[in-house]
């Protein structure tokens, strides 16, 4: 004997499991994406300085004052311009920055995220 249809879908269980799931990769993603979104922020600073008019002529603490002038505008805010190393070879700004961001994720459980640039610019 056979019944007229049998039922199919997501059990309970499923749905919660996949809910826990989204849910954490959500909580990932917020906490972790604004380090990501300031990152993007500083290499962009960085980057925006090649070509910049008299770079070669000014100090490592002008190119460090003026870094740490284009981040305020951009809002990035728990960076320290010091973690910057900025070194001069004739007209060539060597400038290299590694740096960690560490963000509280959930109860005593928290995320470290290195980050690391290297660039070689060359001002007007």
């Amino acid at each position: 004997m056979k019944t007229p249809f049998h039922q199919r879908g997501a059990s309970t269980v499923g749905i919660l499991v996949a809910v826990l799931f989204f849910a954490s990769l959500l909580t990932l993603v917020i906490k972790l994406g604004p380090a990501y979104l300031d990152d993007y922020t500083v290499k962009g600073a960085l980057e925006g300085l090649d070509g910049e008019e008299g770079l070669s002529e000014m100090t490592p603490a002008d190119v460090r004052r003026l870094v740490t002038k284009r981040l305020s505008v951009n809002n990035v805010d728990g960076f320290d311009a010091k973690e910057i190393e900025i070194e001069k070879d004739g007209d060539l700004v060597i400038i290299s920055l590694d740096y960690e961001v560490r963000t509280h994720v959930v109860s005593n459980v928290d995320a470290v995220i290195n980050f690391s640039h290297f660039y070689e610019l060359r001002g007007q």
